[in-house]
């Protein structure tokens, strides 16, 4: 039976944990450049209708080195992009494909395609998740911290499609976040999963990274919204800068998904200082990725 992976609830703790292996040894034979290629001869689709750095290379550069091919279906170029339905592309697709990865708008298109394919089906990111990414970031943090479980995790911004997807995180492990946003950026009660226990909503990002583990960090106009200097405004005091870092009273890890606009939700001492793992966990999207796709298309 074909799997998916559309928020990060489709994978069980077990399947969490045995991703997590298969992340480091992955990422162990590509730094002693040992060949791995289980999906040789296979294919992935991989459907943008946002623009993409990390996503689509780390995908694209993970299909070649396990193997197989990923192929750029630019959504404009594409029949889909004049009026054909998902239903039908998603039929068509699976006869030539060995999987879909797709990045786009609407979660509901990504529910469609995977309901009619039958190919596995990767979200790439939506506007309502974004769970490869905080799939990559508990691996980092695990790979750091040596651990999961008992982190308190602080988001500070924009409550966006990553702060969505960090609060599914908490269905899996013992996480404790804390969400610190502006009233009106804030996520949603009624869009939290039932561990909302383990949520804590916050307005006072000083409160929130007080003990934090993680101090986490996205831009604060997403992509396809509408630039507003009035949202930007509001957005200043949850900078994370040196003073909000030293806040949480003990050494802290500063994350952020990337592409970061410096000086506006974070300053460039904090991006590149000793707390700072932006990068590895950027590079950690190829190496988890890689094991989502060797479970999911083998």
């Amino acid at each position: 039976m074909k799997r998916d992976f559309l928020k990060l609830n489709d994978l069980s703790r077990d399947e969490f944990e045995a991703l997590f292996e298969k992340s480091a040894e992955v990422k162990d034979k590509r730094v002693r450049n040992i060949p791995h290629q289980p999906l040789k001869g296979k294919s992935l689709g991989m459907i943008f209708e946002k623009h993409s750095t990390r996503t689509r290379i780390s995908f694209e550069v993970g299909m070649f080195e396990l193997g197989g091919h990923g192929l750029l279906l630019d959504s404009r170029q594409m029949q889909l992009g004049r009026g054909e339905s998902i239903e039908d592309s998603a039929q068509v697709l699976s006869r030539y494909l060995h999987g879909i990865m797709i990045r786009t708008y609407e979660f509901e298109k990504v529910e469609t395609l995977a309901r009619h394919a039958t190919i596995p089906v990767i979200n790439g990111l939506t506007d309502l998740n974004h769970p490869v990414q905080v799939l990559c970031d508990l691996f980092t943090i695990r790979e750091k911290r040596g651990k999961v479980d008992g982190i308190k995790v602080a988001y500070v911004g924009d409550g966006n499609n990553v702060a969505y997807s960090w609060a599914m995180a908490t269905l899996i492990f013992d996480i404790q976040l804390s969400v610190a946003c502006p009233g009106m950026y804030q996520l949603k009660k009624e869009d939290l999963p039932e561990t909302s226990a383990r949520i804590e909503l916050l307005e006072d990002p000083y409160r929130a990274v007080k003990d934090a583990d993680v101090i986490y960090t996205d831009v604060w106009v997403s992509m396809g919204q509408e630039e507003s200097e009035a949202k930007i405004e509001r957005l200043k005091p949850y900078q994370i800068n040196q003073n909000l870092v030293n806040a949480a009273g003990k050494e802290v890890l500063v994350m952020h998904c990337l592409p970061a606009h410096r000086g506006l939700e974070i300053t460039a001492d904090v991006l590149d200082g000793p707390c700072s793992i932006v990068f590895d966990q950027a590079e950690n999207r190829l190496h988890v990725q890689k094991a989502l796709m060797e479970k999911l298309l083998t």
